[in-house]
């Protein structure tokens, strides 16, 4: 695949390179960087990894996507971005072809009774024979697999990834809880639900590294 097919939706800068460059993943771990991979820079709370750029060129990727200046041999392709986590949800939705497209999305956002309600949701559907995925927080369930998750929400490559699984395995439903720091975090950009639930909203999750207050 060239990089230029996955930047149709994305609003970048590019500051070296060629977008006719070949790439098979998205990586935003550096350990996992390799030949034919796109690493995107995002600043975290305690990591930065715009400082692993150097490694990831050692092994071989062949597009950094950055939100600063970057220093990288001729050959690398540097793409300069506002955001990278924005980014990494748009390049991952990309990589995977647009999964959550090809199915009919429900989001289920709140304070408290998302997992309640993903789980009855998930229920009805599956009881009038629709097939259905689910993502939250006790895991992801495709069929009769479940994966755990990390988050109520998992990052935004990892979600794509579980779009794509419930796509190759029949799904035509997908339910999920979508928290409030998953908004914050860029995790759901480009996802465009075709049903939304909003529960209710109190005082949770207002504090460092989440919402700075309630009005937020």
């Amino acid at each position: 695949m060239k990089l230029k097919e996955w930047l149709k939706e994305l609003e970048y800068e590019l500051l070296q390179g060629s977008l006719d460059v070949e790439v098979d993943e998205v990586v935003y771990d550096s350990r996992k960087a390799a030949p034919g991979s796109v690493f995107v820079c995002m600043r975290g709370a305690n990591v930065d990894s715009h400082d692993f750029i150097p490694d990831v060129i050692a092994k071989g990727t062949s597009v950094i996507v950055t939100e600063r200046e970057a220093e990288a041999p001729a050959s690398v392709t540097v793409l300069r971005v506002k955001n990278g986590r924005h980014a990494l949800s748009l390049l991952s939705a990309a990589r995977f072809g647009y999964p959550a497209r090809k199915m009919t999305t429900i989001g289920v956002t709140g304070t408290k009774g998302k997992t309640t309600t993903t789980y009855m949701i998930k229920a009805i559907l599956e009881a009038a024979g629709y097939r259905t995925g689910l993502i939250g927080t006790n895991g992801a369930v495709i069929g009769d697999e479940h994966f755990p998750t990390k988050n109520t929400t998992p990052e935004s490559y990892i979600l794509q990834e579980y779009f794509a699984r419930m796509v190759d395995a029949g799904c035509r439903y997908m339910v999920m809880e979508v928290s409030s720091q998953s908004y914050l975090m860029h995790r759901v950009d480009g996802i465009f639900f075709d049903y939304s639930i909003f529960l209710n909203i109190s005082n949770d999750h207002i504090g460092p590294n989440e919402h700075a207050s309630f009005e937020e």
